[in-house]
Parts: C-alpha cells; sequence; structure tokens
C-alpha cells in the first residue's frame, strides 16, 4: 500500500528470525529508517537498492517524524530491534501517524525475552514454578519514565519470573531492588546474565541473584543484555495438565490407560495461492 508506514521488529538480531512480514515490507519499501545500533547491517540486504536509508542512531523523533512527512506516498519501514512493541519507542510516532492521517500497521518481531530463553534451554512458564512473566527494567537516566508503583523491588515480591531489560550498567542496583525487604527471592535464587542472545557473538553466564553483578562485569558488557530471573532457571516443576492423558479438552477426550500414539490426524486441505 502506497504511503503506508510499517513499525517492523526486526527481531534480536539474528537475520533468520526475521518473520516472512517483515522480509515482505523490507522488500517493499521506498524508505527505511533503521537503528544500526541494535540491528545488524545483514538485514539491509533485503532492501531495494534505491531505497532511501537512514540511520536513526544519531537522529531525534523531531528528525524522524520529518522523513515521514517528507514522503507522504511512499513506503515507509520503521524498522526497531526486537519487538517493537517493548521499548519501541513507538508511541508517540504512531501518535503522530494518526493525528496527520498516515496508514500504519506494526509488524511484531521476535523478542530478545524469548530468544534469551531459547539460548538457556528454559520454558519461563513451568506448572507448579511460576505462571507469570514480568518484562520491567530498573530507571537510570530515564527515571522519569517509571511509573513509582513499578520499581523492581515491587516485582520482585511477587516473585515468578523476571525479565529485566535496559540494566546492564546498575546490575548492583538489580541485586539491591531483588532482594529488598519482602522479596520472594533469596542471594541463591538462579539467575541468568545474557549478551546479545542469537547474534553470533551471543554469550551467557548462569549464575544467582548475589551472583548477578559479577557476571556482567565478567562479560565486560552493559549494552544488549538481559538479566532473567526465578526458580524456572533450574527447577523441573509439575507436569503439564496440557498433555496429560487424565486431562480433556475440546481436541481430546480422557482416555486413562489408552495410547494415542500412533494414531496419525488428517492434516487439513490448504488451498492453493
Amino acid at each position: 500500500m502506497a504511503g503506508l508506514i510499517s513499525f517492523v521488529g526486526a527481531g534480536p538480531g539474528a537475520v533468520d528470525l526475521l518473520t516472512l512480514r517483515a522480509l515482505d515490507r523490507l522488500r517493499r519499501a521506498d524508505v527505511v529508517v533503521w537503528a544500526s545500533s541494535l540491528i545488524p547491517d545483514e538485514v539491509l540486504e533485503f532492501v531495494s537498492p534505491v531505497a532511501e536509508v537512514h540511520d536513526s542512531a544519531s537522529m531525534t523523533l523531531e528528525d524522524v517524524l520529518e522523513v515521514f512527512e517528507r514522503h507522504p506516498s511512499l513506503r515507509i519501514v520503521r524498522l526497531h530491534s526486537g519487538d517493537p512493541t517493548l521499548y519501541g519507542a513507538i508511541q508517540e510516532q504512531l501518535n503522530w501517524c494518526l493525528e496527520h492521517g498516515r496508514a500504519v500497521e506494526v509488524v511484531p518481531g521476535v523478542s530478545s525475552v524469548t530468544a534469551c530463553a531459547a539460548l538457556l534451554g528454559r520454558e519461563l512458564t513451568i506448572p507448579g514454578v511460576a505462571q507469570s512473566v514480568v518484562v520491567t527494567r530498573v530507571a537510570g537516566r530515564t527515571q522519569a519514565s517509571m511509573p513509582p508503583s513499578e520499581q523492581l523491588r515491587s516485582y520482585a515480591a511477587l516473585g515468578g519470573t523476571l525479565v529485566i531489560l535496559l540494566s546492564g550498567a546498575h546490575p548492583e542496583r538489580v541485586v539491591e531492588e531483588l532482594l529488598a525487604p519482602g522479596s520472594a527471592f533469596t542471594p541463591d535464587t538462579p539467575a541468568a546474565v545474557v549478551v546479545r542472545a542469537s547474534w553470533p557473538e551471543e554469550r551467557l553466564v548462569r549464575t544467582t541473584i548475589a551472583g548477578i553483578t559479577d557476571a556482567v562485569r565478567a562479560l565486560e558488557a552493559s549494552r544488549s543484555l538481559t538479566i532473567v530471573v526465578g526458580e524456572v532457571l533450574t527447577a523441573t516443576g509439575v507436569r503439564s495438565h496440557l498433555y496429560s492423558p487424565v486431562f480433556s479438552h475440546r481436541f481430546r477426550v480422557r482416555s486413562v490407560g489408552t495410547s494415542t500414539v500412533g494414531r496419525p490426524r488428517a492434516r487439513p486441505k490448504r488451498s492453493v495461492r
């Protein structure tokens, strides 16, 4: 669609984690505004050589909006790392599009949250251990952005699984907040520090809350760093009901003592496109 502005998630880093829709938008784009500091250069290989490309690493919001305004009839891709709806700073851009009557869409991307879980080889929601995941951060220079009720210590009091982004420069504060009075965690609660999940240079350290600061220092990185905290990192939990033979749902009738192995289900007919 001519004039469409697509906010596209580039995924956590690995180029082959781009979605098919993201690839389609990149190939069709007349203008691309991308974050070179967070997205690998290889992504631009999918962009037409005649497309106009802007690096947002040194741009302000006003600079980006000026690009949008200058091309009212062209297809524009605003390329963000990970999933644009998580710390993507896209809402002010979406608001501008709405106020100026511009056609807009958001193309989801694979989040660094799930990329970290994949690298760790762990499910973040294990029955009997944790059924909730909180994605949050500690406030540094952007303290004004953090609502008072959303301090890290507030979530630590609930337990579950915490995924802490954008906080690599403040590991001591992360530990302090995680172990604040009333916390459901202890210094021995499992933790992991991951740098650039899915990139060729991805690295991780498995540790505990007490060891987070040393792990961050050992990795010598403060950017593109994720901290995961919770018993899910080591626990096995109880068996899920989903695939239990004693649990029925709309697709499977309870069948105690009866195996369904070896009974393939017919594949649905596919329409030809």
